[in-house]
C-alpha cells in the first residue's frame, strides 16, 4: 500500500471546499492503484457501484490487489440489462472475493412487476421517469440502507459529455463523496489493463460494443465513434440520472410525473 495510503487519516466529513480542493491536488498526483490505496484508508462508509464497465471493472481488480477487504459492490439491477451482464456479475462474484448488494427499483423483482406498476417501455414515454425509477431511487435506498457515505465510480474524462471535467473526488448535491480514480484514463488504456491482467469482461465487447447499459438503450458503435456513442443514440443525453443533480430531477419529476415517486431522504454524511 503507498505510504500516502497509510499515513492517511480517516477524512471528517463533510468536507470544506478548501479541503476538496487540497485533497483534489494531491490525488492528481497519484496513480490509480495509489488514488484507492488513499480512498480505502481514508474515506467513511466507502463502497463501489458498479454496473460492471471496463472502468468499473479495472477498479474491481486494482482493490483486490490493495486490499484483503476491498468495498462492497452496489450494483443497480434495472431489470433490463442484457444476460450478458447478469452472467457478467456472476463471474465476478466468483473471481473476485467481494460482497455484491443488489437493487431493483422499489417493490419490483421482474420486468413483469416493473411494467405492471408503470407500463410497457417506460424509457420511451417518460425517460426521466425511467431512470429515476430504475437507478435513482435505488440508489438513494441503498445508500440509506448501507450508510454510504463515499462511492467509487468508473467514470472518465475522456468518455465526454458530462464528465469532460471531473475531478478525482467530487461532492454530488446531497453530500455523497464520489471518487473517480480513473478519471484520466483513456478507453485504449483501460483495455490493456483489462487484457493485461486478464480481469472479466463484457462478451458483448467481442461483439461490437464498447459501453453497455440497458438493452433497449445500448447499440454497437462504428468506426471512430466515442466508446458511449452506443448508449442513447441520436440523444443528447449523456448520463443515466445517477449522476444528475437529485434535487432538481426530483422536483422536476415530482411536479410533471403521473407515476408515484418516492425515495429514501437524500444520504446525509454529516460527522
Amino acid at each position: 500500500m503507498s505510504s500516502a495510503a497509510s499515513s492517511s487519516k480517516m477524512l471528517q466529513l463533510p468536507l470544506s471546499k478548501e479541503d476538496l480542493t487540497r485533497i483534489n491536488a494531491h490525488l492528481r498526483t497519484l496513480t490509480p492503484e495509489d488514488i484507492l490505496a488513499w480512498a480505502v484508508e481514508s474515506l467513511p462508509g466507502l463502497y463501489q457501484t458498479t454496473a460492471f464497465g471496463l472502468t468499473g471493472l479495472v477498479a474491481i481488480d486494482m482493490l483486490s490487489k490493495i486490499t484483503s477487504s476491498p468495498p462492497p459492490l452496489i450494483f443497480l439491477d434495472t431489470l433490463y440489462h442484457f444476460q450478458e451482464t447478469y452472467e457478467l456479475v456472476e463471474e465476478v462474484r466468483q473471481r473476485y472475493d467481494v460482497p455484491i448488494h443488489i437493487y431493483t427499483p422499489q417493490g419490483c423483482a421482474t420486468v413483469a412487476d416493473f411494467e405492471k406498476k408503470f407500463g410497457g417501455r417506460l424509457w420511451e414515454t417518460n425517460e426521466d421517469v425511467y431512470d429515476f425509477a430504475v437507478k435513482v431511487e435505488p440508489a438513494r435506498r441503498a445508500y440509506d440502507a448501507l450508510g454510504v457515505k463515499a462511492i467509487i465510480t468508473g467514470r472518465r474524462a475522456t468518455q465526454g459529455g458530462d464528465r469532460a471535467s471531473l475531478q478525482p473526488l467530487e461532492v454530488d448535491e446531497t453530500g455523497l463523496l464520489k471518487l473517480n480514480p480513473l478519471f484520466e484514463w483513456t478507453f485504449p488504456f483501460v483495455e490493456w489493463y483489462i487484457e493485461e491482467n486478464n480481469v472479466p469482461r463484457n462478451k458483448l465487447l467481442d461483439q461490437g460494443y464498447r459501453s453497455v447499459g440497458d438493452w433497449h438503450s445500448t447499440s454497437k458503435v462504428g468506426e471512430g465513434q466515442s466508446e458511449r456513442a452506443g448508449r442513447w443514440a441520436g440523444k443528447e443525453k449523456t448520463e443515466c440520472g445517477l449522476h444528475r443533480n437529485f434535487f432538481t430531477m426530483q422536483e422536476q419529476l415530482e411536479k410533471a410525473s403521473e407515476f408515484p415517486l418516492s425515495v429514501s431522504s437524500p444520504v446525509s454524511i454529516r460527522a
